[in-house]
């Protein structure tokens, strides 16, 4: 419409039943909208409950183990990351050494070839397994479809 007196804006959108929506404050002059603003809230309502709705929010479960955890432990514990990984959740397993067994990474060393080795098709192996203190992490995260 052109640069309007604010009176006559406000007299055109009373007419016709709508609001008059200032839309830019800061440019000179301000930028004014004649139009339903309850409507407009309510479809930006709608747009922002959609876009959260499609948003995944990304976890990341742990799954602590010990070198000397048995292999029917194991698997148990391997089943519960595939039900994490199924859910889109990223997956941090962590072995813990105490004592004595920190002589022995070996052991830990041959347990995280074995998971990466299993879950080398399901998942994508996101950090190596590293030693960190007295625990060695490995970060898993799904495949992405």
């Amino acid at each position: 419409m052109g640069i309007v007196p604010t009176s006559q804006a406000l007299n055109l959108a009373i007419e016709r039943g709508l609001d008059l929506v200032e839309v830019a404050s800061q440019s000179q002059p301000p930028v004014c909208k004649i139009m339903n603003y309850s409507k407009y809230r309510y479809e930006q309502e709608k747009k922002d409950k959609k876009s959260r709705k499609s948003h995944h929010i990304i976890r990341v479960k742990e799954i602590k183990i010990r070198p000397k955890i048995g292999q029917h432990d194991l698997d148990v514990k391997l089943r519960h990351v595939e039900e994490f990984l199924a859910e889109g959740d990223k997956v941090k397993i962590t072995i813990m050494f105490r004592g004595r067994e920190m002589a022995h990474m070996d052991l830990g060393v041959s347990i995280m070839r074995g998971i990466e080795a299993r879950f080398a098709a399901t998942a994508v192996i996101e950090q190596q397994a590293k030693m960190e203190g007295n625990s060695m992490h490995l970060l898993l995260g799904p495949i992405k479809k």
